[in-house]
């Protein structure tokens, strides 16, 4: 089609989902979205090269642990001061900063918070992950961004892995690449944030060391390291390198079809005015500070 084959997929997974739903058995098989997403992200490593990443990887990391921090103090802040609950206002700062629900669920964890939070949180941030998978292309066209700039802003604003990644491809192959490089940098953050909520909210029996920050760790960024590795050791010609690269297209269409289901406005009712205003202001600042530094450092 002339759209890209990524956005068809979460539309159709949405489309479905808000007007048939998902019948009982077929449940387990769209709930592994999330593990074939991560699978394709492993196997994309096989697209990238040493010199793709040194020529500008440490600035993507520093760019990436600035932008988690101003997210989480943003949010926290104003959040506060709009009068948000401390534990939601924290998995808003959570979800908003580093990876979207999946990290709303490890603070979750972390910090005991209850099923009310935790839906009201996720929901806010389906929202806008729904909302950014049509915004962001469409600023990006109209700002002429080239597709690495593109990529990289895209990686640092957007809240979830599969919406970025989305987005990403959905302008280019290099763009795709380095959104979802520059986010997977963003997602390392995931167990360090944990761990720090933890000890805040501690009652004294948290497990917060280095076990508690593998644990929440993304631990399909190995996969993605390993895999780049091998790669650029020369070991994997041309033509296994390409057969990997469309496994990996077929597998974050399944995903990103699962992704969609997962956007069901039915599922989006518990999000409330104040987290929406609080979490919109977030994106707003986050990614126009995003946009100036990538524009200036990369």
């Amino acid at each position: 089609t002339p759209l890209n084959p990524l956005i068809v997929a979460i539309a159709l997974g949405a489309l479905v989902a808000a007007s048939v739903g998902v019948p009982s058995w077929a449940e387990s098989g769209v709930d592994r979205h999330k593990l074939l997403l991560e699978v394709g992200i492993v196997l994309l490593g096989a697209q990238l090269t040493v010199g793709q990443l040194t020529s500008t990887g440490p600035s993507v990391v520093g760019l990436a642990v600035g932008v988690v921090a101003v997210g989480v103090l943003f949010v926290e802040l104003v959040g506060r001061w709009a009068g948000i609950e401390s534990r939601t206002r924290s998995l808003l700062a959570a979800g908003a900063s580093v990876c979207g629900v999946s990290a709303i669920i490890a603070v979750a964890g972390s910090i005991d918070s209850d099923e009310a939070d935790i839906s009201y949180a996720a929901g806010t941030v389906l929202l806008f992950d729904a909302v950014t998978l049509v915004a962001f292309p469409a600023v990006g066209s109209v700002l002429g961004l080239p597709d690495r700039t593109f990529g990289i802003w895209a990686g640092l604003s957007l809240f979830s892995t599969g919406p970025t990644t989305a987005v990403g491809f959905a302008v280019s192959e290099t763009a795709g690449q380095w959104a979802t490089v520059t986010k997977l940098v963003r997602n390392t953050l995931i167990g360090i944030l944990a761990v720090a909520y933890a000890i805040y909210y501690s009652s004294g029996d948290r497990r917060t060391g280095a076990g508690a920050i593998w644990h929440q760790f993304p631990k399909f960024l190995v996969g993605f390291l390993i895999v780049a590795l091998v790669v650029n050791l020369g070991t994997v010609d041309g033509a296994t390198r390409a057969v990997l690269g469309r496994i990996s297209d077929w597998l974050f269409a399944f995903a990103f079809v699962g992704l969609g289901v997962e956007l069901n406005p039915r599922r989006l009712r518990a999000t409330g005015i104040r987290p929406l205003a609080v979490v919109l202001a977030q994106l707003l600042t986050v990614s126009l500070l995003a946009l100036g530094a990538v524009r200036l450092l990369v």
